[in-house]
């Protein structure tokens, strides 16, 4: 193994995790580290899923070991960064076919996120943009799909949509379940990235800005919207500026970059509206977040007359 010092799992990642899965890792990053010809070139970093470890490769090319407990939700991950090849995304360098959901992968600069411009217009640009690039690719046979997903929710809110509180809220998701049911039979084939926000965005060498973290979907790009709307929420309400016109700006900015309909795109994102609150639900909560709240009532004012 080309290191000096035994890998360590940082503490408050262990706390986060069960020690059955994080007792293996030191192992399994040697046995990696080994089999790839890899140093490690930098500190550890880890976020709530998964750990990232900067290397070098053999050849001098800096990467990044990234190592998250393998599930149901990452398996699209390698045949999507496959079907991208590196266009607009983080490159597939290399993977662990065992199973341990070991990525090899492009080392980007994890200081500079794209929430580090102050300029929301520029950002929400370059959001555009990566988004218009990655949801050309057709997605791979084999990917899940958001007609499956989507018929799921529509499904369930009738009964979900009981366990909130305040009526306003339970009649806003009967409306998004109800405008998702029309365009069912329309779900799309394209690659979703499905949590490209702004900082799943992180500058690079290859190219300025490009996308981490994808979960890949197949089906229509309306439906990725809602993470980009809902970037830096926090400083859009705090800035005490106009939070409904900048989900509008948004939102236009987006559609029109991606080339999208606007009408189409507001009946996938008020789906996200609704995914967002199934899940919220279903971890026993009784009110929706307030960006739901605000994001789908302006979609619905304005965007879907």
């Amino acid at each position: 193994m080309n290191t000096s010092a035994p890998f360590a799992v940082p503490d408050a990642f262990r706390a986060a995790h069960d020690a059955a899965w994080t007792d293996t890792l030191p192992g399994l990053v040697a046995e990696l580290l080994e089999r790839w010809t890899l140093r490690p070139d930098g500190a550890v970093g880890h976020g709530m899923a998964g750990i990232v470890l900067p290397v070098r490769r053999a050849d001098g090319l800096p990467a990044v070991l990234k190592i998250q407990r393998p599930s149901e939700d990452d398996a699209a991950v390698v045949p999507g960064l496959r079907a991208w090849n590196g266009r607009g995304i983080v490159r597939l360098l290399d993977h662990d076919a065992a199973g341990s959901g070991a990525l090899l992968l492009e080392r980007l600069d994890a200081a500079r996120p794209l929430s580090s411009l102050d300029d929301d217009v520029k950002a929400c640009d370059i959001l555009g943009g990566l988004l218009a690039r990655l949801v050309a690719v057709p997605a791979p046979p084999g990917i899940r799909r958001l007609a499956d997903i989507a018929g799921a929710m529509v499904d369930a809110a009738p009964a979900a949509v009981r366990s909130l509180a305040d009526p306003d809220e339970r009649r806003l998701v009967a409306v998004c379940a109800d405008a998702v049911a029309e365009v069912l039979g329309e779900a799309g084939d394209r690659l979703l990235h499905w949590d490209l926000h702004q900082d799943n965005v992180l500058a690079g060498t290859r190219e300025p800005w490009l996308a981490i973290d994808p979960e890949p979907l197949a089906g229509d790009p309306g439906f990725d919207l809602w993470p980009a709307l809902d970037s830096r929420w926090e400083e859009v309400v705090a800035a005490g500026g106009d939070p409904r016109g900048t989900v509008l700006r948004r939102f236009d900015q987006l559609t029109e970059r991606v080339g999208l309909d606007r009408r189409r795109a507001a009946v996938w994102t008020l789906g996200r509206v609704l995914q967002n609150a199934l899940w919220d639900i279903e971890d026993g909560k009784a009110a929706l977040e307030p960006p739901q709240v605000e994001l789908a009532r302006v979609l619905l004012t304005d965007r879907m007359p």
